[in-house]
């Protein structure tokens, strides 16, 4: 299969009320080439999935901008005043998840695991509506898995296959949510042929990847 799209191509993924999960923190690693392609859209209330919103008018900050979001999963909207605001006048529903749980409930998702047990958050309001487990004399939160339509990561480099290689840090959390979406798009600095990366350095397998987008 040609995994290879052009990235005008975006718009044909997008649909009105769909998850989408966009990988980055505070900017670095987000798809800043897809998201120009999806303001040019008409999409509108998505549900976001991310560890953060960046800040106003940069990354993730922008569909915030054009309330494009209207329902939020997200680790800490503290960096970005419109995310706030929004927030607070009740356009956007918001769930703060705490950033390990985050991480693990979409890995879950593509591991395909029915949850992960956590302490983090017990006795607070992350744990209201949600099944307490105890283990060995100990009580767990049971935190399940995000379904997400739609992931839009970036990395430094793919080959023709879709194998990806990130350039330091913008690994984050591109890396689990390549394998939990039903979707998932790669906006790319490069690609090249198969074969010329080395297989020891790949970090995120063709079998999650299914189109990629030289930006």
């Amino acid at each position: 299969m040609e995994k290879q799209i052009q990235i005008h191509q975006i718009s044909e993924f997008l649909k009105d009320g769909m998850t989408i999960a966009i990988g980055g923190f505070m900017g670095c690693g987000n798809a800043h080439n897809i998201i120009d392609e999806i303001l040019k859209s008409n999409v509108k209330n998505l549900t976001l999935i991310a560890t953060d919103t960046a800040r106003d008018g940069y990354g993730i900050g922008r569909l915030i901008d054009d309330r494009r979001i209207t329902k939020l999963l997200a680790s800490h909207i503290g960096t970005n005043k419109e995310t706030q605001k929004q927030v607070i006048e009740g356009f956007i529903e918001l769930e703060l998840v705490p950033q390990g749980t985050l991480a693990e409930r979409i890995r879950a998702t593509g591991a395909g695991l029915g949850g992960v047990l956590t302490q983090t958050g017990l006795g607070t309001e992350v744990q209201e509506g949600k099944e307490v487990i105890s283990i060995n004399g100990k009580d767990y939160i049971l935190e399940l898995p995000i379904q997400i339509d739609l992931a839009f990561i970036s990395a430094q480099k793919a080959d023709e296959a879709g194998n990806l290689v990130f350039n330091g840090a913008t690994r984050n959390f591109n890396v689990p949510m390549a394998g939990a979406a039903k979707v998932t798009i790669a906006e790319v600095e490069e690609i090249v042929k198969n074969g010329q990366l080395d297989p020891n350095f790949i970090h995120t397998p063709f079998i999650y990847i299914n189109h990629i987008i030289k930006a």
